[in-house]
């Protein structure tokens, strides 16, 4: 991946992932290390219908195209910073 890739973070808004976490997921930001500030955008997306599917829990974060379930702002962080040294490896 570049050095340059800008993490694109889509935190779902419909009501379920809403009252089961979601609306906690937004202040992101603030939380991420310096090195990471720069190079996340978070946007909310349209429900994408994951709670249709029964094996899924909710909250749900596409971070990129990979999909977070249960998400909360350390499970993000932890995947974006798991990205990142992948990468640096490379």
């Amino acid at each position: 991946m570049n050095p340059n890739h800008i993490y694109q973070v889509r935190i779902c808004t419909g009501t379920l992932c809403h009252v089961m976490g979601g609306a906690l997921l937004p202040e992101l930001k603030p939380y991420l290390p310096e090195y990471l500030k720069g190079k996340v955008q978070v946007k909310g997306m349209t429900c994408a219908d994951y709670c249709k599917q029964e094996d899924r829990k909710p909250p749900y974060v596409l971070v990129d195209d990979h999909l977070i379930e249960s998400a909360s702002i350390e499970k993000v962080i932890a995947y974006i910073k798991k990205c990142e040294n992948h990468d640096s490896k490379q």
